[in-house]
């Protein structure tokens, strides 16, 4: 390289590590964050499942419901932390407290309708599942609790959501471990009953979760009006109405409620299949799913700072910007996909191992999991591509692709690869695998397509 090239080169190798860096920056809080967010829910098992095995399927059922809604109010509140990141891009700093308000707003009509949805529907939803009454009524409780909780979730949400926008995701991801602690503690009162209170089981871990809800929106809340440069953000502005820009939010938002809503539907649907093979694979499938939905994680994290950076710059319309920052987090990804995939199919036995000592659920588990190592690669650069899309306006082409991946092949394959073809649990992984490819390809050949169009 001549002295001329390399001082060409020079500013564009410091313009990539900086990006590496504040890629990564940005990441670890919100891993630590999504992180949380499991922890709540596995230290509810645990404490819950300690005190009655009865009282943790009564929570489980319980909880099941939700867990496809509190996704949805995820995803329909995705556009308050691109809209956030574009504003800071254009430097105006005003309109973030304009996305905030309307996000807060739109949040918690999103959280109540779902919790009058889910108080109303979900007791008869529960009771027409031919599940033994005694169990529907058992859940019935616990579901009621974890509907009210929605409003609270949902603005905790478009919070963490507004800061991460703006780069700040450390605050929601530290507040969201002090939550952890509520919950955690409030689950050590009320679930054995202690100091005079009564035993509440399933009740009390239901109890612990809106505490926690609660406590991370008011948290969250208070930390915002109390930021130092609050007032400069528009935080305590009314903004002026913008059409525009509250249908965009709302949009981005559909977009990725919709592909959560399809995703979380297929892998929900996998249970059901494992179900028809046997309880065993009920138990296999559930490990390895767990232990993929750790790993994920990461890539979530990858994802949320990867729109943060993307909608930052084409917000500043650095079209150049928002390539490099994409192929920047497509690299960072793949890598780790791959590192994971080398420490887990190795160790897949030994992992399975920790959460059952029954050998046959170890060996379908164990099998399980070597192929989920096809799968970590494609399935972590799919969501990332996915959020670099709706960062730079491309809304409705990720819902298209999970939509074709998860529902229309990964669903009706694993059927036809564990049942017919009697592959089992492994028949579904390999479902995985194959959707995944097709989605992670659909979504890069968008990518590719919007680069060669310059947008």
């Amino acid at each position: 390289m001549t002295p001329e090239e390399a001082q060409t080169a020079s500013p564009v190798t410091a313009t990539v590590r900086t990006d590496l860096a504040e890629l990564l920056q940005l990441s670890w809080p919100v891993v630590l964050s999504r992180l949380g967010i499991m922890g709540m829910g596995l230290s509810d098992s645990i404490v819950v499942g300690r005190y009655s095995a009865e009282q943790l399927g009564f929570h489980a059922l319980g909880w099941a419901p939700t867990s496809v809604v509190v996704t949805m109010i995820v995803g329909l509140l995705s556009g308050v932390q691109v809209m956030t990141s574009r504003a800071v891009g254009r430097n105006n700093l005003a309109e973030t407290g304009a996305v905030l308000r309307r996000g807060l707003v739109y949040g918690f009509w999103i959280g109540l309708a779902c919790s009058a949805l889910l108080v109303i529907g979900g007791p008869t939803f529960l009771h027409h599942l031919h599940l033994a009454p005694a169990l529907a009524d058992g859940a019935t409780r616990p579901l009621v609790i974890f509907s009210a909780s929605m409003p609270g979730y949902a603005i905790s949400i478009a919070a963490s959501f507004w800061l991460e926008g703006l780069g700040r995701p450390k605050p929601a991801a530290t507040l969201m471990w002090i939550a952890n602690g509520v919950n955690l503690a409030v689950d050590l009162l009320l679930v054995p009953g202690v100091f005079g209170l009564p035993a509440l089981g399933a009740v009390g871990g239901a109890w612990a979760t809106a505490a926690a809800r609660t406590f991370l929106a008011v948290a969250l809340l208070i930390y915002i009006a109390r930021m130092p440069d609050a007032k400069a953000h528009g935080v305590f502005g009314k903004p002026e109405t913008n059409l525009a820009a509250e249908t965009e939010q709302r949009q981005i938002g559909y977009g990725a409620g919709i592909s959560d809503f399809f995703e979380v539907a297929a892998f929900a649907s996998m249970n059901v299949i494992a179900g028809w093979i046997g309880g065993l694979a009920v138990a296999a499938w559930a490990i390895s799913l767990n232990v993929i939905a750790i790993v994920f994680m990461v890539p979530l994290g990858l994802s949320t700072a990867t729109a943060v950076l993307v909608g930052r710059a084409y917000g500043a319309r650095d079209f150049a910007g928002v390539r490099r920052i994409s192929w920047i987090a497509f690299g960072v990804t793949v890598t780790f996909g791959v590192l994971m995939s080398f420490v887990l199919w190795p160790a897949a036995g030994v992992i399975a191992g920790q959460y059952t000592k029954d050998p046959a659920t170890i060996g379908m588990a164990a099998s399980a999991l070597v192929i989920s190592c096809l799968f970590l690669i494609p399935d972590a650069l799919q969501v990332v591509c996915a959020q670099a899309l709706r960062a730079r306006a491309d809304v409705w082409i990720p819902t298209a692709a999970h939509l074709t991946s998860y529902v229309i092949i990964m669903t009706p394959m694993a059927y036809v690869f564990a049942i017919p073809m009697k592959l089992g649990v492994n028949g579904i992984v390999w479902a995985v695998v194959v959707a995944s490819f097709v989605s992670a390809g659909l979504l890069m050949a968008r990518f590719r397509y919007l680069n060669v169009r310059g947008r």
